[in-house]
């Protein structure tokens, strides 16, 4: 039996234009979770908060280059990306001067394919350092970075709140998703949606999830993230819930999801060869 090919590299925008539904967080534990599974994992925090750079404890002396300067063509990827406490996983750092690289990239014909052109060496690695999945936390608004993101990326995963207004910020996001592939980017896909914030006491959130599922089918995954105080509680210790305590209900989701998510990239790529 010959060996299985080496996977190509996957790069995964995590996308919401809606705040406060855990894009982050899954950014930051499924990356940790895909580390933990043998991948090797780059973040690249694209949203001028740095809420992911802070959320793995990375200080601000230790961004000696950043997401900013990748954009803007001062550094590289492999520059930037800075080594975390998860072996197997790596940060690219934000820093606020992103919040100006619209200004910046104004009059740039290829504004929103910077970050495109950035990962390309990334997709022609080979050997033991090269990265199997890049995971990219995007802004909670449609500008310049989000597009960038989207542009570069194989596909989205969306995270969504199990709250009344989901549907309505979800439909929003697939509207966004269809421009960017009839402008910029054919290939892009929505990889999945994962269920955030879940409170199995809740009928509301049974009730989100019956709706996503009617209308997405299996483009939802099975694993749902709970509402859980240990995942809110790690960032402010600059750690990724599975760190800060492994047999949390939350890290316990995003390493079941992690597995559900590498399943369903062998199976996609079973189907391409």
């Amino acid at each position: 039996m010959s060996a299985r090919k080496p996977q190509a590299l996957r790069v995964l925008s995590v996308s919401n234009q809606k705040g406060g539904v855990g894009k982050t967080t899954t950014a930051i534990n499924l990356g940790t979770a895909l580390a933990a599974v043998g991948e090797r994992v780059l973040i690249i925090d694209l949203d001028p908060q740095g809420n992911a750079t802070t959320g793995l404890g990375v200080a601000r002396h230790e961004r000696k280059v950043t997401s900013y300067d990748v954009l803007l063509g001062e550094g590289t990827l492999n520059e930037a990306a800075i080594r975390t406490s998860v072996p197997g996983l790596y940060i690219a750092p934000s820093d606020q001067d992103l919040s100006g690289v619209e200004l910046e990239l104004a009059t740039d014909s290829r504004r929103s394919f910077r970050l495109k052109d950035a990962l390309a060496p990334l997709r022609h690695q080979e050997g033991p350092e090269r990265f199997t999945y890049v995971l990219i936390d995007c802004p909670p608004s449609l500008n310049v970075l989000t597009v960038n993101a989207m542009a570069a990326a194989d596909a989205v995963l969306v995270p969504l709140q199990c709250e009344f207004f989901a549907l309505e910020g979800l439909s929003q996001l697939v509207r966004t998703v269809e421009l960017v592939r009839s402008s910029l980017n054919p290939q892009i896909e929505i990889q999945g949606i994962v269920l955030t914030m879940y409170d199995t006491r809740s009928r509301l959130s049974g009730q989100v999830e019956s709706d996503v599922r009617a209308h997405f089918g299996d483009k939802v995954y099975h694993t749902r993230i709970p509402r859980n105080v240990r995942v809110s509680e790690a960032p402010s210790f600059g750690k990724p819930a599975l760190i800060y305590d492994l047999a949390c209900a939350g890290s316990q989701a995003y390493l079941k999801l992690a597995r559900e998510l590498v399943t369903q990239e062998r199976a996609r790529q079973a189907r391409a060869a």
